[in-house]
């Protein structure tokens, strides 16, 4: 295993907050592995970028010589998450947790090595407790240090709904901890308050207390938004090579170095590297091909990446698009807005008819791809790049 004073770095490259740094250190030094766990709700079939941020960090430990434990939260699916909701979640079905939870299992080995981890479920020891178990457990936490919660808190002030039920998510979660005995559990800066849940539980089992590690959330393409399929900002990890590599080619320079930071596996050695070559005048837009050639690659094959550049450059390239295309910001009043109001509102167009016309014409083109239906319609969050004619560009972002 690597020693500690190496191993810290990788562990704390693109965290939010490590809890608490020197009782890992104490772990580290005892050289034996690490127990990882980090949880998923299966709450939707696919994953995208902002998902593999853990992913990642948990390849990096695995990667270290640790045991990496893959929680699949089908019990917890059952009650919902309240993390950052101002109203009650519908619970899934076990139904549609069971297809969620296979096609997450699918996905997850993309990125983790499938014979080091370890896939467990909640539901293997929450289905065994009773009635009387589950009044024990809530018996271990009280309503004042849960509604020390910022969405409990702002809930119960505001008047608004908190179903009883939700109180277990955070003990169920943290008892998941003690179930696995885990050394280390790592999230998502909005799930810090259940994290530390686990804590406080293993030492009420008389446990040592796991560390906490959080990662930030991954800003979408917009830049502004955590990374969400219903704000359609995000990047699949089952897109195709081709539009995978399209959107993070359209990934403004700035957040660039963000999503390499989170997502990319090269050393932190070459990533400075990089940044002093761009800060010396190279064109940031090679360091972005280099990295959207990496993700398509992980997600698909080296083959794929190649061919993807290829049609890129193609596309893009030879049609003359300008690295230096212009940033606009463009407000919808609804959830979508249609193509041809985003052209004008943009300043692409003169008029909507004008956007019509050009559609019609075959003169419009969005991430690459001629644009034919003049119905299509865009969703607040995304960001894309238009082009109309051979000279006008713009990254437009739907706010």
């Amino acid at each position: 295993m690597t020693s500690y004073q190496d191993t810290l770095p990788i562990i704390r490259r693109g965290s939010e907050e490590l809890l608490v740094e020197q009782e890992l250190v104490e772990r580290l030094k005892r050289g034996r592995p690490l127990r990882v766990k980090a949880g998923f709700d299966p709450t939707a079939p696919d994953l995208h970028l902002g998902h593999t941020v853990l992913l990642n960090k948990m390849r990096q430990l695995q990667d270290l010589g640790h045991h990496v434990i893959f929680l699949i939260g089908d019990f917890t699916g059952l009650i919902g998450d309240p993390t950052g909701k101002n109203a009650t979640r519908p619970p899934l079905t076990r139904e549609e947790i069971a297809r969620n939870a296979e096609t997450y299992s699918a996905q997850v080995f993309k990125i983790l090595d499938r014979d080091k981890t370890e896939v467990a479920f909640n539901s293997a020891w929450m289905d065994k407790m009773s009635a009387a178990d589950v009044v024990r457990l809530a018996a271990r936490y009280n309503v004042a240090r849960m509604l020390e919660r910022d969405d409990f808190s702002k809930r119960y002030r505001s008047g608004q709904s908190i179903a009883i039920h939700e109180f277990l998510y955070p003990l169920v979660q943290g008892y998941d901890s003690v179930a696995l005995k885990a050394d280390l559990e790592l999230g998502g800066t909005d799930q810090k308050f259940n994290l530390l849940v686990g804590r406080e539980l293993q030492k009420d089992y008389g446990q040592p207390p796991q560390c906490v590690l959080t990662m930030p959330l991954l800003e979408g393409l917009d830049g502004v938004n955590k990374m969400s399929k219903s704000l359609g900002n995000y990047i699949g990890i089952t897109d195709a090579p081709n539009d995978m590599f399209g959107k993070l080619m359209s990934v403004s320079d700035t957040l660039m170095w963000r999503y390499i930071e989170l997502l990319s596996f090269e050393s932190l050695d070459t990533i400075r590297e990089w940044r002093a070559a761009v800060e010396a005048g190279r064109n940031p837009r090679d360091i972005k091909v280099t990295f959207a050639q990496e993700i398509v690659a992980r997600f698909h094959t080296r083959a794929a990446a190649e061919r993807a550049l290829a049609d890129f450059e193609a596309r893009f390239k030879q049609g003359e698009i300008p690295d230096d295309i212009p940033e606009v910001r463009v407000t919808a009043k609804d959830a979508e807005i249609a193509i041809p109001q985003v052209l004008k509102a943009a300043g692409l167009t003169a008029s909507t008819s004008e956007a019509l016309r050009m559609i019609e014409q075959g003169g419009v083109r969005l991430d690459g791809g001629k644009v034919s239906d003049r119905t299509l319609r865009l969703k607040r969050g995304q960001t894309v790049v238009l082009q109309v004619g051979k000279r006008k560009f713009a990254r437009v972002t739907l706010d």
